[in-house]
């Protein structure tokens, strides 16, 4: 998702009715049937990480969506007036490609599948597909709701809105085949933001927090929690830096990207058990 950014809330995205409408979600929807972090004494294991390596990344972009293809990052940024797709040099932070959106549009999240990019709209409803290598218009397509983050796994594409649920859908006809409830134990985790499809998982960012959690797609059930806090230094940040969202994946290298909105980094990263996962192990 969305959410506009600290220094433009409210005037990106139609005023003070939109900011409040977030507020009342946070502080009181969030706390009665969302998980922003992992359950205290829970079971889940919780992963922190090291990082591996640091890229530039461009601090002006909103980044929506993220995804790594043939020795590239595909980003996909929002905000009315600035929602873009990108190609970029993962090495330089360079924009090899860039097709941006009409300024009605706030752009969300992408995948690639195949020879075609998908990129979502936050409230518009409309989904737009592109040639991967012109980034030339294919088509559109339309969902109820809300759209968040995307991500596929080599035959469906999935969806969050915002909600505890992801939606499969079918690549061609864009029907829902399954809503997938996201849960810890009997706890709904809320926001889930921008997706990736990881060896047989999906990783979600959870929105406003410094979290992402691991999904079993087939079952919805949190898999585990991993910590993301601080990889950004004080020195890094500005008054335009905003959360964290963004999440790549190189299966080929098999490295794990990660970023945020208006961060000045893109950073590899990899993913430890924290003690308090080892110790549960052995339990």
């Amino acid at each position: 998702m969305g959410g506009e950014s600290n220094a433009a809330r409210g005037a990106d995205r139609g005023g003070w009715r939109d900011a409040a409408g977030r507020l009342f979600r946070l502080l009181f929807f969030a706390p009665f049937v969302s998980c922003l972090g992992p359950a205290p004494g829970g079971a889940t294991p919780v992963y922190t990480y090291e990082i591996a390596a640091a890229y530039p990344h461009d601090p002006t972009a909103f980044t929506q969506g993220l995804e790594y293809h043939d020795g590239a990052l595909y980003e996909g940024t929002g905000l009315k007036g600035r929602s873009s797709l990108r190609r970029v040099t993962l090495e330089t932070g360079e924009i090899e490609q860039i097709r941006e959106l009409d300024d009605a549009y706030f752009g969300e999240g992408i995948t690639i599948l195949g020879d075609r990019v998908y990129q979502l709209t936050w409230r518009s409803r409309k989904g737009f597909i592109y040639d991967l290598a012109s980034f030339e218009p294919l088509g559109t397509f339309s969902y109820a709701g809300e759209g968040w983050g995307l991500t596929t796994d080599g035959a469906h594409l999935y969806m969050s809105d915002g909600t505890a649920k992801l939606r499969e859908m079918d690549p061609e006809t864009f029907e829902v085949v399954r809503e997938i409830e996201v849960r810890e134990g009997d706890r709904r985790v809320e926001l889930l933001n921008e997706l990736e499809w990881v060896d047989g998982e999906i990783l979600a960012n959870v929105y406003q927090t410094s979290y992402a959690v691991r999904i079993d797609p087939r079952s919805g059930e949190v898999t585990g929690w991993i910590q993301l806090a601080d990889l950004l230094a004080p020195t890094d940040r500005t008054a335009n830096t905003d959360v964290l969202n963004g999440i790549a994946h190189d299966a080929e290298g098999d490295r794990l990207f990660v970023t945020g909105k208006n961060w000045p980094k893109v950073f590899e990263i990899r993913l430890r058990p924290t003690e308090e996962t080892r110790s549960r192990v052995r339990r």
